[in-house]
């Protein structure tokens, strides 16, 4: 909400929807730990349970996702459910009922990447998600991918804070690089600030090549 609420200010509501279709990738060839943080008093980290892979299924993404993400599942992560399970982290409340959740995937089998980062929109704005991407990202190997989209801009920024720079090649794999179309909206949208400090840089193309491999994007 937070995303489409700048979006809406900035006069761009209408676009809001389109923006979630466009693809955009970053890369973090060393994190910044200068803005990693500590979870909220009251929160804690642990990994997904077998028995909660519909819950997470429902953290990660809206109810009306829910068969989409069961395809994607089925047809990534099955095959190496064991891995998953040991990947997949979940940030829980007090009463340890999950509220946020993301992991690091060996995408392809060959990239690491940020899998599946989500904070329930009722409990962002108090740290939770920096305070898990900061958990992931300590122990994590470089360099490290992510797909997003300019409608997320909150997440842009923070992947900013945490390293990421966003990637300039004109496609990844079969997807097509729209960071050219998307920065105008970013910077109505945006803060200056915030806006200003984003960095970019072009990749080898053997990241394009891998994802190439599967007609299946894996992150």
């Amino acid at each position: 909400m937070q995303d489409y609420k700048a979006y809406e200010q900035a006069g761009l509501a209408n676009e809001y929807e389109k923006l979630a279709d466009y693809s955009l990738f970053m890369v973090c060839e060393k994190p910044n730990i200068n803005a990693f943080r500590e979870l909220p008093d009251g929160y804690s980290v642990r990994l997904c349970r077998r028995d909660e892979l519909e819950v997470w299924k429902r953290v990660i993404d809206e109810e009306r996702f829910v068969d989409y993400v069961t395809d994607y599942y089925d047809k990534i992560y099955a095959v190496s459910e064991k891995e998953f399970f040991k990947r997949c982290t979940f940030v829980c409340n007090a009463e340890d009922t999950p509220i946020a959740s993301c992991f690091i995937w060996k995408s392809y089998g060959q990239v690491d990447t940020i899998a599946w980062f989500r904070t329930l929109p009722e409990h962002e704005g108090r740290g939770i998600g920096r305070a898990l991407l900061s958990e992931l990202l300590k122990a994590a190997d470089t360099p490290i991918y992510l797909h997003t989209h300019p409608s997320a801009i909150c997440a842009i920024k923070l992947y900013s804070d945490m390293g990421f720079a966003l990637i300039t090649n004109p496609a990844i794999g079969y997807r097509k690089n729209a960071y050219m179309a998307s920065l105008p909206y970013m910077q109505k949208a945006m803060r200056a600030s915030d806006y200003e400090k984003l960095r970019f840089v072009e990749v080898d193309d053997v990241l394009h090549k891998i994802a190439l491999s599967s007609e299946i994007s894996q992150f």
